[in-house]
């Protein structure tokens, strides 16, 4: 063979071989980034095989689980997460759905709101409850992707002088309260900072009743809770105003840390993201996200 000749053969043969390279190296993420939600479930091992079982706190309050206690479930629930009534009730459905598991297929566990992201063993293959992500919370457990972005508000009984209040500052000499362990507790005291040190409870029907006893001035809860709070729970009440931060706030699937199922939740977020599922959800039921005044 001339020279030149055995040349170009080579070259082509190097040409060859680097697409072939390519295409082999491409072929394994494009086939990954194309795995459903369902797929990514499919290679996990959950609390029991062929159940997927989703925690939540008891009690469970509208707008996210509606529907009252369910007779079959022996007063376990306020409000029967069976029914899939209520926002974060059907979100925890369609995330299911978005893993493979139909309705059949889904079992609900109590565990307490702080207990949810402590360390230790979980009852649940994840959890919800409106838990907000934030860095000590996810450095013992794993925090999905945003499936609400929420803001905090101040709810207050009509009668009490604080409903004047539209700053920040307005609020600085009034007796504030929430539930232990909150991001609500956490921007009263970083961005309301007011003069009284807040008053906490174990869970927020214990600071519901100081509210209405008179115990404090303001129960600083999240917007949805609010407005449940002022329409329903709290004759006599009012959302005195909403807050808004540079946090990004958010509501965060939680799982156990360093879960195989994480990647798989975060997908089925996307997919309902998406496709407009979440924001369906949304607008159902949770409508009064923009008709608060807002504090600064």
């Amino acid at each position: 063979m001339p020279k030149l000749t055995l040349v170009f053969a080579v070259v082509l043969a190097l040409i060859a071989g680097a697409c072939g390279s390519t295409t082999s190296t491409n072929s394994a993420p494009a086939s990954s980034t194309a795995l459903t939600a369902a797929d990514c479930a499919k290679t996990v091992t959950l609390k029991s095989p062929g159940t997927l079982t989703i925690g939540t706190d008891n009690p469970a309050y509208s707008p996210y689980f509606t529907g009252g206690a369910g007779h079959d479930w022996k007063g376990q629930f306020n409000n029967d997460p069976y029914t899939g009534k209520g926002f974060e009730d059907a979100v925890a459905y369609a995330v299911a759905k978005q893993l493979g598991f139909d309705q059949s297929q889904v079992t609900w566990a109590v565990t307490h709101f702080t207990q949810s992201y402590a360390p230790g063993p979980k009852n649940f293959d994840f959890y919800l409850a409106q838990v907000s992500y934030n860095d000590k919370r996810a450095q013992t457990a794993d925090l999905s992707d945003s499936y609400y972005d929420v803001n905090q508000s101040l709810v207050a009984l009509k009668s009490n002088d604080i409903t004047k209040a539209t700053t920040l500052d307005d609020l600085k000499g009034y007796k504030l309260g929430t539930q232990i362990g909150t991001t609500s507790y956490d921007l009263i005291v970083n961005l309301i900072q007011p003069d009284s040190q807040p008053s906490v409870y174990n869970t927020t029907n214990d600071a519901v009743h100081a509210l209405k006893a008179g115990q404090i001035d303001g129960l600083v809860v999240d917007l949805p809770t609010a407005d449940f709070m002022t329409s329903v729970q709290i004759p006599g009440s009012t959302i005195v105003g909403q807050f808004q931060s540079n946090d990004n706030e958010h509501f965060s699937m939680v799982l156990p840390k360093n879960s195989p199922l994480t990647p798989c939740v975060n997908k089925a977020i996307q997919e309902l993201r998406d496709d407009g599922t979440l924001d369906q959800l949304t607008q159902t039921w949770l409508p009064v996200q923009s008709t608060a005044p807002v504090l600064q």
